[in-house]
């Protein structure tokens, strides 16, 4: 190889732009697919569904779930209280999932409990995790992998566009438990004021709706403690006087003046349709059609929903939509890492710089990061070919382990040629390169040594993130321990003469500062 600098130099190239090409068509995700030997399944029916209605849904799922073979045990939460930091209505059931050890992958697992679930006519299903759905709701305020925000300002037209989104995208492969957020009308009682009735019996609009709050809502009028125990006293009107449209109708008003007016003679008590909720986000309406991923990576699937909606779907005036989930936190994530992974490299850049005094060195020093990259890329690849925050990650460390055997090897050759009186040439280059190739197999063993058992634990619950790490690392080892043994002698010996002594009278000039100063 020293004596086909040209020959080496074109190989290595030429990797480097198939390991690029590689990786630019790799699948993305946020996070590597947790392995928490669970499942939550949310079983979702219509909003206004009844307590027990939905418990005896709940109940049917978890028969269901309970059929097949890797299921160990169900719990289930139908409803959350109102101060719950997660509060659903009680149309919606969380179903955990204890799973046995199978011989069946997790997606198969989970295709099979999709089909058990989906025997249940007019719910809604979405499969996941514990850690991954709190994720989720915390990164997109939906637990789902996906979320697609449409915003806008009339409901039904918010609905129409969510229903034509989720038909246009339901036929992108990889996509599962697509469903559009639940938003129905439901029978609503609506008191609307008569304002001139209300200016008659002297009652303010304003005095109307907080005796009404109190009448029908409770007001709290004092406490009862019992030692450690405080009963909060509230006061309202009888069930039965408020049940409906006609027993609220009869409730009296008082007025300033002290009299008493029936509400229907000041204001108009109605049954009406109304939507179940009305959720905001930023101050704009929105409705969410959600959806996980199943059998593909997210980036490409997130990739054909976007170019499908961009392609098939018109949005009027007013109205437009926002992707959001792990896809998005993975943009954010991969920009914050590469901007600061940039400013690192420039630092790296200016240590060596200050070091040898040699631009040539320098790069010669950082061309072993391209070469580490071949290696990483090729692991990626064999071990599934996703590219996740772990795995870049993986490669800053790996830049990190690249660049230290390129300063092991051109310090040497610099010490022999300061120290022990070798001339530059080939015989040096030689001599240095055996010097120091124990060294560095060594340490690169070390780190081989300390990863297997990460790279080969790929579905060992709580390994999941350090797996990525691991198997980019070890394949970036790989090639840059073997090809910088080649490329960097090949180099140094055909380019660096020049920079070789530019290097020295560097280090001369740092020892002797009268001739750094001359």
């Amino acid at each position: 190889a020293l004596d086909r600098p040209k020959t080496v130099i074109a190989l290595c190239f030429s990797c480097v732009i198939v390991a690029l090409i590689v990786f630019s068509t790799m699948g993305k995700e946020f996070l590597p697919a947790f392995n928490e030997g669970t499942v939550t399944a949310f079983v979702v029916t219509p909003p206004g569904t009844s307590l027990d209605e939905s418990n005896r849904v709940g109940t049917i799922a978890e028969k269901l779930l309970l059929s097949v073979p890797e299921i160990k045990i169900t719990g289930r939460r139908t409803g959350r209280a109102e101060q719950d930091e997660h509060a659903e209505g009680v149309y919606n059931s969380e179903i955990d999932v204890e799973l046995h050890p199978s011989s069946r992958t997790r997606d198969e697992i989970l295709s099979d409990l999709r089909s058990k679930l989906n025997q249940i006519p007019g719910i809604a299903v979405s499969l996941g995790q514990p850690i991954a759905h709190r994720l989720d709701h915390m990164m997109s305020g939906v637990q789902a992998q996906i979320a697609v925000k449409i915003f806008g300002e009339d409901l039904s037209t918010l609905r129409a566009l969510a229903e034509d989104i989720k038909v246009h995208i339901s036929e992108v492969e990889g996509i599962a438990d697509l469903q559009v957020e639940r938003m129905t009308t439901v029978p609503q009682i609506q008191i609307s004021p008569l304002y001139s009735s209300l200016a008659a019996a002297g009652i303010a609009p304003g005095h109307l709706s907080e005796q009404l709050e109190h009448i029908l809502s409770g007001q709290n009028v004092g406490e009862i403690i019992e030692g450690q125990k405080r009963t909060v006293i509230s006061l309202r009107i009888r069930e039965e006087s408020r049940q409906n449209a006609q027993a609220i109708s009869g409730i009296l008003i008082d007025s300033p003046s002290g009299s008493k007016h029936r509400l229907n003679t000041i204001a108009t008590v109605a049954v009406v349709n109304g939507p179940n909720a009305i959720n905001h986000e930023n101050s704009r309406r929105r409705i969410v059609v959600s959806a996980n991923t199943e059998g593909r990576d997210l980036g490409s699937v997130i990739e054909d929903i976007q170019n499908t909606i961009a392609k098939d779907i018109e949005f009027p005036n007013g109205y437009y939509v926002v992707y959001d989930g792990q896809f998005e936190s993975q943009k954010s994530a991969t920009r914050k890492i590469a901007m600061l992974s940039t400013l690192s490299l420039l630092g790296v850049f200016f240590i060596l710089y200050g070091y040898f005094g040699s631009l040539f060195l320098v790069a010669q020093v950082m061309v072993n990061i391209p070469l580490a990259l071949i290696g990483a890329v090729a692991a990626v690849y064999i071990s599934g070919g996703v590219f996740s925050v772990g795995t870049l990650v993986g490669f800053i460390t790996l830049c990190g382990i690249a660049s230290r055997n390129g300063i092991l090897l051109l310090s040497h050759y610099l010490y022999l040629m300061e120290h022990e009186g070798h001339v530059f040439g080939k015989e040096m280059v030689v001599k240095g390169s055996l010097e120091r190739l124990v060294p560095m197999l060594m340490t690169a063993l070390r780190a081989v040594l300390a990863l297997t058992p990460l790279a080969l634990a790929a579905n060992v619950p709580g390994k999941e993130i350090l797996h990525p790490v691991a198997v980019v690392i070890l394949g970036g080892l790989l090639t840059s321990t073997l090809l910088d043994m080649v490329v960097t002698p090949t180099l140094f010996l055909n380019y660096g003469e020049r920079s070789a002594s530019k290097a020295l009278e560097h280090r001369q000039a740092k020892k002797d500062p009268a001739r750094r100063v001359s």
